[in-house]
């Protein structure tokens, strides 16, 4: 019998797990030259900063998704740490993408430095002016956990908009508590029992786009459900005396909390602009997945 080489055999037996993955100091950045960025502004350089390392993001993701190691779920914001990408050990396509990624944003960065653009986590003064929310806003929503119970309120209050994370505070009853998400409506930080979407939306999303993501109850561990979704209606749309550009995302997939599983169906609605929950509406037997949130008030900061 003819005896397969030591590294052959490995891959073959953890093949079933994950593959013969690439070691991650085998990935490099493909190289990018940063005079081709040299005519960009310190805006532009810094707007597609942004969007290599989400790009990067959402490829890392769904490798990790796979492993099952959640490292890249430690990440915040749009900002990311290209060694923890790496060590998800990715292979084939994404092993590829990523070190293009990588490369593009070390030149983009080096074009930057050239330019003397001053790095910084502040939106562009005509970027916040064109978001339906500012600063010091309170967003005061009406909730409800089924069809026939009472209502509640539920708000946020904006404390921060910067490039890479929107920061709010909840405040329902009792003590305010933090509430982070990126700029396209993913949350990144919710406090512990509040429902939660993470990776579902990404930039420019259209009129049938599918979707994919997961919600989950935050600080439970055995409450997941992973969600596909598709944008079923877009347009401006006027709420609580605020002009909205909104994208209708029907959500269907399946929930799970400990042994208890059920069928997920609903549809949530935000701002493409600010990623601003405007309208959520989840129906499933799964406790802690059936939810009516609607936006109803926006009281204005107080100067």
């Amino acid at each position: 019998m003819t005896r397969l080489p030591t590294r052959l055999a490995t891959c073959l037996v953890g093949l079933a797990v994950a593959g013969c993955a690439t070691r991650s100091v085998d990935v490099r950045p493909q190289p990018v030259d940063p005079a081709d960025f040299a005519a960009w502004d310190c805006v532009r350089l810094a707007d597609e900063s942004d969007a290599v390392q989400q790009r990067a993001a959402d490829v890392a993701y769904a490798v990790d998704d796979i492993a099952g190691r959640n490292i890249v779920a430690l990440g915040v914001g749009v900002s990311i740490f290209w060694p923890a990408l790496f060590a998800l050990r990715p292979n084939g396509h994404e092993a590829g993408e990523l070190a293009q990624l990588q490369g593009r944003y070390e030149a983009m960065k080096t074009a930057a430095h050239r330019q003397g653009c001053a790095h910084t986590d502040e939106l562009p003064p005509e970027r916040l002016a064109a978001l339906p929310i500012a600063s010091g806003d309170r967003l005061v929503y009406e909730e409800r956990t089924s069809a026939r119970g009472a209502s509640g309120e539920w708000a946020l209050q904006v404390m921060s908009l910067r490039r890479d994370v929107f920061e709010f505070r909840v405040s329902q009853t009792g003590p305010s508590r933090p509430w982070r998400q990126d700029p396209l409506g993913n949350v990144v930080a919710a406090p512990a029992g509040e429902l939660a979407w993470q990776r579902l939306f990404r930039r420019d999303i259209a009129l049938g786009d599918v979707l994919a993501g997961e919600l989950r109850i935050s600080g439970d561990p055995y409450a997941r459900a992973l969600v596909r979704g598709q944008v079923v209606a877009t347009g401006r749309q006027t709420i609580a005396g605020r002009a909205f550009d909104v994208a209708v995302v029907e959500l269907f997939g399946d929930a799970q909390n400990g042994e208890f599983s059920s069928r997920l169906e609903g549809a949530i609605v935000v701002d493409r602009s600010s990623g601003l929950l405007v309208r959520l509406d989840l129906r499933s037997a799964t406790p802690g997945f059936r939810l009516e949130r609607r936006l109803v008030r926006v009281q204005p900061a107080t100067p």
